[in-house]
């Protein structure tokens, strides 16, 4: 089995402020019953256990206050009798602040564990299997005008007669010039129909029978979004040989956020 971790974020680390315990020297409790995890509520996250050196590290543990989200069934194509299957698990997603702070980016804390399958090969197979989430926006300001502001001035002296001629009032006896003025203005918004992006997360060369993928807390964002979006994972697996390339994707259930 091949196995990719990925514990990084795109655009920064996640830090978790500790509170001060009211007794420093008093351990935690152990051996709570564990709590099984809904959609929509937090993850848990259990202890990691701890060992001598050399000794592989525990699975990623999600964030403590990551939203558990429901898995699409998994998505199979099979060419020449071989089968590609693509499934996952353990998915999370959360919509947090923008380092920006600006309210045209969106932006989510992801995670899971995306499983790649291949039966039926004589060889061991070898190909791509890449994992990422698409971010929909249901009005794109980015590549438009957004928010255009305009104005317009207009203004003009008094004429001859206004300025003391026949039958004027006399201005110019008051030391004033006769001015008629004018103020117009307008404020218009730009906007596109909405847009969708795909955020990679891994696209990693694999050689064997059974590619996955696990990674916690990744970051991704789009910019220049206004009203609802949404999100949804996917994952595509391709086959490689001299003669064929057999190609299947999978997308996660979608949410609104």
């Amino acid at each position: 089995m091949i196995k990719f971790a990925v514990g990084l974020t795109a655009t920064a680390l996640l830090v978790s402020a500790v509170p001060a315990s009211a007794d420093p020297g008093q351990p935690d409790p152990v051996g709570a019953a564990p709590v099984a995890a809904t959609e929509g509520a937090p993850v848990p996250s259990p202890a990691v256990a701890t060992g001598p050196a050399g000794v592989a590290p525990a699975a990623l543990v999600p964030p403590a206050d990551a939203v558990r989200v429901e898995s699409a069934p998994p998505a199979s194509s099979s060419l020449d009798g071989v089968t590609l299957t693509i499934s996952s698990e353990d998915e999370t997603q959360k919509a947090v602040a923008p380092l920006t702070t600006a309210v045209s980016t969106r932006e989510y804390a992801v995670g899971g564990v995306f499983n790649g399958q291949i039966t039926g090969s004589a060889t061991p197979p070898e190909g791509v299997f890449e994992v990422g989430y698409q971010i929909g926006c249901g009005i794109d300001m980015s590549t438009s005008g957004g928010v255009l502001i305009g104005g317009a001035f207009q203004g003009a002296l008094g004429s001859d007669a206004l300025l003391g001629g026949p039958g004027g009032f006399n201005w110019a006896a008051l030391g004033l010039a006769g001015v008629g003025s004018g103020l117009t203005g307008q404020v218009g918004v730009s906007l596109k129909p909405g847009v969708v992006i795909n955020v990679p997360v891994i696209k990693k060369n694999y050689k064997g029978v059974a590619p996955e993928v696990e990674f916690r807390d990744f970051r991704v964002k789009i910019d220049g979004c206004v009203g609802e979006s949404f999100i949804r994972s996917y994952a595509t697996l391709s086959r490689s040989t001299p003669q064929v390339e057999d190609v299947v994707s999978w997308f996660g259930v979608t949410k609104s956020v």
